[in-house]
């Protein structure tokens, strides 16, 4: 992960022409959401597209995987029906339809053993579900645009617009985009509309570190994630870019500059050193072999 841009980075790149990417994630394979109206499933290994479905007459926008690997939860964009969607991209049949928002959803998070997740929406609803029931089981009232995530366990967190109401997060009071939880739940970091990537201890609510980039525009989210073993944050900007910084240190390790004016999704691939980026184009990062050997000496020694 330590380098520039001006060092050498191994990654793959597929073009998506006029397409710009919403949402995608990362699982046994990667699913993409784009704003031509169009999932896409790509196999991880090879970098190639498997399959493109349409959704011309909803629109989508946020997507995510089910416990089946190629059964996704999708968000419209249709500006009409705020529905969620159960879709297999095996056979491209729907399996339900979860009804309970009235503006644009905002965020999809799925509990990690899968059966429940929430939704939040501007409509400043955030929803719990169940997979195999229509209506939502658990509502809450927000004050703005809602950001929450499950943890590992199956615990939730939510944020809304403001000071936390539990943790402070050093007066921010920015909309916030993303909650993101740390693979062994003892961290979580938020992103905001103002360019702020706020990294917390998720049990005393001490906040660590704050990492700042370019704010991102009010139909845009500035998407942050830690790598799997919790040593690394990777961050968009609203100008494009691609930031690292070192959790420990609370110090930028590398950054990519690019020629897209969009905030890109970025995502881990889980149990792997490698990430993925999205905008025009979708990218696969792997670290530079030479420094591979000193990266897992410095992680087998925290680990011991």
């Amino acid at each position: 992960m330590v380098g520039s841009q001006s060092e050498r980075e191994d990654k793959v790149s597929l073009e998506l022409s006029e397409e710009i990417l919403q949402s995608m994630e990362v699982g046994i394979y990667l699913v993409t959401a784009s704003d031509d109206e169009s999932i896409r499933l790509y196999d991880v290994t090879a970098a190639t597209c498997l399959k493109t479905i349409n959704s011309k007459k909803y629109g989508v926008d946020l997507v995510c995987f089910t416990s089946h690997p190629t059964t996704v939860i999708y968000s419209s964009k249709n500006g009409w029906d705020e529905s969620l969607r159960l879709l297999s991209l095996h056979d491209n049949k729907y399996s339900r339809y979860f009804k309970g928002h009235h503006d644009r959803v905002v965020l999809l998070s799925l509990c990690s053993s899968k059966d429940c997740f929430i939704s939040g929406s501007l409509d400043r609803t955030v929803l719990l579900w169940d997979q195999r029931a229509e209506k939502c089981q658990g509502l809450l009232r927000v004050q703005g645009r809602p950001a929450a995530a499950y943890d590992d366990q199956g615990l939730v967190f939510g944020y809304e617009k403001g000071p936390l109401d539990i943790f402070s997060v050093g007066g921010d009071i920015s909309d916030a985009n993303v909650v993101k939880f740390s693979n062994d739940g003892r961290l979580m970091l938020l992103t905001t509309m103002e360019g702020h990537i706020h990294v917390l201890d998720s049990f005393r609510g001490t906040l660590l570190s704050t990492y700042n980039v370019k704010p991102v525009s009010r139909n845009s989210t500035l998407e942050a994630s830690f790598s799997p073993e919790g040593m690394f944050v990777i961050s968009g900007s609203g100008d494009g870019s691609v930031h690292a910084w070192s959790v420990r240190s609370g110090k930028e390790v590398a950054s990519w500059m690019s020629f897209d004016t969009e905030p890109p999704v970025i995502k881990w691939a889980p149990g792997s050193l490698m990430f993925v980026t999205g905008s025009s184009e979708l990218s696969f990062w792997i670290p530079d072999l030479s420094k591979l050997g000193a990266y897992v000496g410095r992680n087998r020694g925290c680990m011991d």
